[in-house]
């Protein structure tokens, strides 16, 4: 959204449009990302070269000894009602982009995680329909 910022000359009041400001709620990642998570804003969005398609949304992520991996990675697989066998629980809307099990998840925003990122069950379900296999995740610090 463009701002208006009025400034006065001579025969008066101009109008000039100018971009707004960058905001700590941008999303922090490359145009190249499809999906963009903040570990220090417990935030992630959807992209489209480098536009906000969705988000910000607060998410939670990896506990002590648990933490969530930086990097850029890529979505290997999407699971509907996956189920945990290593932790003994429901992952719904699971979207996996790492190949040590990291992955989007429909999860408690109240409660870390073993190192997934834990979205609430509409944004899970934006997560699920709106990555596919090969897009790139980015997470950044």
């Amino acid at each position: 959204m463009l701002g208006v910022v009025t400034a006065t000359a001579a025969t008066g009041a101009v109008g000039v449009l100018v971009a707004p400001q960058a905001s700590a709620a941008e999303a922090p990642c490359s145009t190249a990302a499809k999906a963009c998570v903040s570990l220090s804003a417990n935030a992630a969005w959807l992209m489209n070269r480098g536009a906000v398609t969705y988000g910000s949304v607060p998410i939670t992520v990896g506990r002590p000894g648990h933490e969530t991996p930086t990097g850029s990675f890529k979505v290997t697989y999407k699971d509907i009602d996956h189920y945990s066998r290593a932790f003994n629980g429901p992952m719904p809307y699971s979207v996996f982009f790492t190949t040590s099990g990291v992955a989007f998840h429909q999860g408690s925003l109240k409660q870390l995680s073993h190192g997934c990122v834990h979205l609430s069950k509409a944004a899970a379900k934006a997560f699920y329909r709106g990555l596919a296999p090969g897009d790139v995740v980015e997470v950044v610090a």
